[in-house]
């Protein structure tokens, strides 16, 4: 795990600047303690800060073929390179270290763009080849390991694994891109490939870049893609034995590491099976971690406690208090743009706690978007079936003036709110599902906004990115559209960026198994009856563990990583809500209107509303502001006037 940045001129041969390049690669010295490395030549200037995990002793990047005209700097694990270097060094390649990194370069020179097929792992990088005047960008499948990439008035190319990097340049424009507030405040994050800023992108999962000296613009490819082909005729035995296999298989692969290695573990199903299997090729205790709350209901530290005992780990837990609130700033700055996922917090304290005892730290991320184990995806599923049966024109009118109609109840659950469902019932597929995961919902948006930003959006609507998604997601099953939408939005857009952003900041390698692409290929071709059935998600993986893990971890309610929010801002974190949504700093950028923000309060505050999740993604939008030391008279510069846009 390790940061990297650069600065690339595809027009003349110009040498950047080793200082700024230094500056720009030491900003991430989080990403990789250990070391910090440059490389510069004509066209060119390459940054490293690395966080040894593999071939200690001589992995240093930059990182060079035998000519040294391809060099690379890289972030991430290449899992299967002892293989691929076996397959490289038969067609007559010399390594002359036992890093993973360098099966990049050989890989290149040996299948160009394609060496990307070849590449189990997480990772992002970057790639020169000299002899052909090319750089190369590329990151992995799924989006655990980042990647950021701007232009510069003059046309040079930014490159970074935060976007920290590109803005610690001078010449970087931080002018905000006006559709992203549209997405962040629908989402709780910005989607790939958009970021806050008009002239920065994230390269998105499973895409590289490609550019070559002397032409005008890069060429942006998609190279691999989830595609859901159920095989029906494969039965749960079959595909619970199939499971054990690959993720055996997967956990193995993610265990090769020269420093301390071990694996969060929350007490719930994903993280206890990545346990339960790491135990099978560890002589020695597994070293584990999870941290409690001291409120119960957010508290799962003693299912932690059973899997801790069942496989003799040698387990470390701390307890986080209900106050913990205390990391606010610091978040804003950690994620570089804003950021409203409050288990932020928690995912924080955790990777703090597991460094003090590993350097890498396995963990179940991505098993509920592979096995179907969301409680909002048995929802969706139920409510496609049922608006399978009633024409989409009888369904718009019927319930779309129920919804407008029927009171909001935000403290029922969920099956208890009838608004929720009929205002679901009246949209398609992929717009119900856009609607239910919304932070701030559509028509709240419009209210939030201001009349001046809304003419502005021109009427785009953040849904849109989900509809570009589905377009090419293929398949017409319920479970299987939303499985596709997360692994393209949210998974890469939040959880994996919580994660590794909450992970670096301790300069801790954290590894997936349940986002190993072979397996989630796999899990791709299952019928979702063998993912999702009787309202119970996650089935296979369940029934695949059974004897290895508890039933009452195995099938019990899902809690997940939350913090008391509602109780903060009605409590002590009251005064800052008036702040923020009462105060000038939001009204002064002019995107927002000021009597809503005040309604949002005092709905709170008075406790007729539960709008926790509006608030706490208003709160994060203000701090980040405030990072970026933006006054008004700066936000407003980076926004059109509506002249502009007059028609």
């Amino acid at each position: 795990m390790c940061g990297l940045t650069g600065i690339f001129d595809p027009r003349a041969p110009s040498r950047c600047s080793e200082a700024l390049l230094r500056r720009m690669n030491d900003i991430q010295r989080h990403r990789g303690p250990d070391e910090g490395s440059v490389h510069i030549e004509p066209h060119l200037g390459f940054g490293h800060r690395r966080l040894s995990i593999i071939d200690v002793a001589t992995g240093q990047q930059p990182l060079f073929n035998e000519d040294e005209s391809v060099v690379v700097v890289f972030n991430g694990e290449i899992y299967n390179f002892q293989s691929l270097a076996a397959e490289l060094e038969a067609a007559g390649h010399r390594f002359a270290t036992k890093s993973d990194t360098e099966v990049i370069v050989h890989g290149w020179e040996q299948w160009g763009e394609e060496c990307v097929q070849r590449f189990r792992g997480m990772f992002a990088f970057a790639l020169w080849d000299r002899n052909r005047k090319t750089l190369f960008l590329a990151r992995d499948r799924l989006g655990v390991k980042p990647m950021h990439y701007g232009l510069l008035p003059d046309g040079r190319l930014l490159f970074g694994s935060e976007l920290k990097a590109l803005v610690a340049h001078p010449d970087f424009r931080r002018e905000i891109d006006e559709p992203a507030i549209e997405e962040y405040f629908a989402f709780g994050y910005i989607p790939d490939p958009r970021t806050i800023y008009r002239d920065a992108r994230k390269l998105a999962p499973a895409h590289w870049l490609r550019w070559r000296v002397g032409e005008r613009e890069p060429t942006l490819q998609r190279w691999w893609d989830a595609r859901f082909e159920p095989d029906e005729s494969i039965g749960m035995t079959q595909a619970c034995e199939q499971l054990q296999a690959h993720l055996a298989e997967s956990v193995k692969l993610r265990l090769i590491s020269e420093v301390p290695l071990g694996a969060f573990l929350s007490g719930g199903v994903d993280s206890s099976a990545v346990v339960a299997t790491m135990a099978q090729f560890s002589d020695a205790p597994v070293k584990t971690c999870s941290i409690a709350f001291d409120v119960a209901s957010f508290d799962e530290s003693e299912y932690a406690k059973q899997v801790a005992e069942r496989y003799r780990t040698d387990h470390y837990s701390e307890t986080v208090r209900s106050d913990d609130f205390t990391l606010i700033d610091r978040l804003a700055g950690l994620y570089d743009e804003p950021y409203a996922d409050s288990s932020a917090i928690p995912t924080y304290r955790v990777c703090e706690l597991a460094r003090k005892r590993v350097t890498v730290a396995l963990s179940g991320d991505g098993g509920d978007e592979t096995f179907g184990g969301y409680r909002r995806y048995k929802f969706q599923v139920r409510e496609q079936a049922f608006r399978d049966r009633i024409p989409a024109g009888l369904r718009r009118t019927l319930f779309g003036a129920l919804g407008r109609v029927y009171p909001q109840f935000d403290a029922m659950p969920r099956v208890l709110r009838a608004r929720s469902t009929f205002e679901a019932m009246a949209r398609s597929a992929v717009d119900a599902y856009c609607h239910s995961v919304s932070i701030v919902r559509e028509p709240e948006r419009a209210s939030l906004f201001s009349p001046a930003f809304r003419a502005r959006l021109g009427g785009y609507n953040a849904r849109e990115v989900f509809a570009a998604h589905a377009a090419r997601a293929n398949t017409d099953d319920a479970l299987s559209l939303v499985q596709y939408l997360d692994y393209h939005t949210y998974l890469p857009g939040d959880i994996n960026t919580k994660v590794d952003r909450a992970a670096m900041a301790h300069s801790l390698e954290t590894r997936e198994p349940l986002m190993d692409h072979v397996l989630v290929e796999w899990a791709a071709r299952l019928p979702s009856r063998l993912k999702l059935a009787g309202g119970e998600g996650k089935l296979v993986l369940k029934k695949a563990m059974e004897g290895k893990l508890p039933n009452d971890i195995l099938y019990r309610p899902k809690m997940g990583f939350a913090v008391p929010l509602v109780a903060w801002f009605r409590g002590p974190l009251r005064g800052e809500v008036q702040r923020v949504l009462e105060g000038d700093a939001l009204a002064a950028t002019g995107w927002f209107d000021p009597r809503t923000l005040a309604g949002i309060a005092d709905e709170h505050l008075s406790g007729r509303r539960d709008r926790s999740a509006t608030i706490w993604a208003l709160l994060m939008f203000e701090r980040f502001i405030a990072s970026q030391n933006f006054s008004a008279a700066e936000a407003q510069t980076t926004r059109r006037t509506l002249a502009d846009v007059a028609p």
